[in-house]
């Protein structure tokens, strides 16, 4: 099944790259691009693409804001960011506009690819090179004074756990390893995680966790 790919960079020359990338992948479709961030909920309005890799800093539009266009326009569509930023607030900032993944443009040729298809499988990807600065703002975040931050007392410390672990991308398999449980306690932990919050998707999730820090292990 093929992949269709939306790129939204004002770079032309790292497009043209992305594009060569993609395309060495029969599975990869490159449908459309641009380097203006208005054009991007338009253009997929019509091409419809099943994953966009959004820049930041773009003219017209900045991705913060273009993502949230087009997750209203079209909510099927899966974001990515793609940036040359590392600092945790821009990681914040996509997510909770509804990116489904964060990859740094140092990192895209490497990381791309697995970040592709780690969102189809409705999970949230951190490359390496931002995780470290999303954990260190969860520290800092998770010292503030009780009243700045909402407790997350729905949650048991169990539940934290698992949900911790879903934030970082981390499958079923891989968090019972961690917590010495069976994958399937994990999976009633996730289903119970959702019901408790009222979420949809691992995405929601994973920018929970991220803005309510109490969550944290």
């Amino acid at each position: 099944m093929t992949t269709r790919i939306f790129l939204a960079d004002d770079h032309v020359m790292f497009r043209e790259a992305l594009c060569n990338l993609l395309r060495t992948h029969a599975t990869m479709d490159v449908v459309g691009q641009t380097g203006d961030g208005s054009q991007v909920a338009p253009m997929c309005g019509t091409l419809v693409p099943d994953i966009v890799c959004m820049d930041i800093h773009m003219p017209g539009l900045d991705g913060i804001e273009a993502t949230r266009q087009l997750r209203q326009q079209c909510p099927h569509t899966k974001v990515i960011a793609l940036s040359a930023y590392t600092e945790a607030r821009y990681v914040m900032d996509m997510l909770q506009a509804g990116a489904n993944g964060y990859v740094t443009k140092a990192e895209a040729s490497d990381a791309l690819l697995h970040a592709i298809r780690v969102v189809q499988e409705g999970r949230t990807y951190l490359c390496p090179d931002v995780a470290g600065a999303v954990a260190q703002a969860f520290a800092g975040a998770a010292s503030a004074p009780p009243d700045e931050r909402k407790p997350a007392a729905v949650l048991s410390t169990r539940e934290q756990q698992v949900a911790h672990g879903v934030a970082q991308g981390k499958t079923s398999c891989q968090i019972a390893s961690e917590l010495f449980i069976a994958p399937s306690t994990v999976d009633v932990h996730r289903r119970n995680i959702m019901r408790k919050l009222k979420l949809r998707n691992v995405a929601e999730l994973t920018r929970y966790v991220i803005t309510q820090p109490s969550t944290q292990q």
